[in-house]
């Protein structure tokens, strides 16, 4: 079975097409820039084992005209991996928010898009456009079954005393205010292959989301219990430009007190704080270079960063009473020693001590990068949310 899997967001689409029978990507790809101007594609295809690649830059006015050329390419005597679209049984989609209504993955119905729309209020700038996504792939592939996969469902088993917030019951129960967490797919990815790899099915793991949005995730058994993200993606860890956790009355100050927009407050807060907002630099390795030449702003950017995950490690230690491991993955997580080693240091109360040549050596394979000695393993997960997103479309379809 061939499953493609989609990401769109609102201006470009991720894809790849994964053959479940070696749980490897036949192709993928981005369509970028989509109503605005130019547009581009990156399209990678493997061909007796070797990966190609091809790109084009042509007007791509909507996410239907991107996507039906993706189509094309995928069946293209050239650059093709297929003979025709009817090869693919299902297209899996990333649909952010799936607020109480979804805790699992789902075939996508009329009722099931009525309802994501229901939802864009939670997430304005992703499920509109994750439903465009869905929309165009019914036409472009009328044959494949059509499957939505929430980034919220894994955190759906939170219980109320960690997904509740302390204000007027009436807003929950009203307005649906409460932290509903994202990444799921990732941290369920990940906590799974610790669990098999700790060959422990009730492990207490803590798993760490590091890339440009970054969260954590408290996973007992292998069900979350909780996770830093809340009602959107802001707070929780110190991102690329997110600041993550503040005091409210900031905020209010800034509104009341200095003048600023409500506009204004949040560009600051998801688009010119964080590790941006710290450093004067976005690209993790570019802060790198920067703490290695000791810039005292690079230093206390990555100081910070790690600082907010140490005091989650903690709090998720406590609030699942055990721990036997904590997980690095994503972008960040995956590749960037300097943040691993500044989150371990200090932590031999929790029995996490960590090798420093083992954190400094890639690897796309899982692995463990604590001394012999220490009683709670740290490990390095690559997290593969398309395979898990295709694995699930799979399941529910086979």
């Amino acid at each position: 079975m061939n499953i493609l899997v989609v990401n769109a967001g609102s201006s470009s689409i991720k894809y790849q097409l994964i053959d479940m029978k070696t749980e490897e990507p036949l192709s993928s790809g981005i369509v970028e820039r989509i109503g605005l101007g130019e547009g581009n594609i990156k399209h990678k295809y493997v061909v007796n084992g070797e990966e190609k690649k091809v790109s084009e830059t042509f007007p791509i006015p909507n996410h239907t005209v991107g996507l039906k050329r993706v189509a094309e390419l995928l069946i293209d005597a050239e650059f093709g991996v297929i003979a025709d679209p009817s090869e693919i049984q299902a297209v899996g989609h990333r649909l952010v928010h799936g607020g109480e209504a979804f805790t699992k993955t789902v075939v996508v119905t009329d009722e099931v898009k009525a309802k994501v729309k229901e939802l864009f209020p939670l997430a304005p700038l992703h499920n509109p456009a994750n439903l465009i996504g869905v929309e165009v792939a019914e036409t472009v592939f009328p044959n494949a079954t059509q499957v939505g996969v929430f980034d919220t469902a894994f955190h759906q088993t939170m219980p109320e005393v960690a997904f509740r917030y302390g204000i007027p019951k009436e807003m929950y129960t009203d307005m649906g205010i409460r932290k509903y967490g994202f990444h799921g797919t990732s941290h369920k990815y990940v906590s799974e292959k610790a669990i098999e790899y700790l060959g422990k099915a009730d492990a207490k793991v803590v798993t760490i989301h590091l890339g440009n949005g970054a969260s954590m995730a408290a996973v007992d058994g292998g069900v979350c219990k909780d996770t830093t993200m809340g009602l959107g993606p802001l707070c929780g860890l110190i991102m690329g430009t997110r600041s993550g956790d503040i005091d409210p009355a900031i905020i209010f100050y800034l509104i009341e007190q200095k003048g600023y927009s409500v506009e204004q407050v949040s560009k600051i807060l998801n688009k010119e704080s964080g590790i941006q907002g710290l450093s004067g630099y976005t690209d993790m390795r570019d802060v790198e270079e920067q703490y290695l030449k000791g810039n005292v702003d690079a230093i206390l950017a990555y100081e910070m960063y790690a600082y907010r995950i140490k005091q989650y490690i903690g709090n998720y230690a406590a609030a699942m009473n055990g721990l036997d491991a904590i997980v690095f993955t994503a972008g960040i997580g995956e590749n960037d020693s300097i943040a691993r080693k500044l989150v371990c240091e200090n932590l031999d109360f929790f029995g996490i001590k960590i090798d420093a040549e083992k954190n400094n050596t890639r690897s796309k394979e899982i692995r463990e990068i604590n001394t012999p000695d220490a009683t709670t393993k740290v490990l390095v997960i690559p997290t593969n949310e398309e395979l898990e997103i295709a694995k699930q479309s799979f399941e529910l379809i086979k």
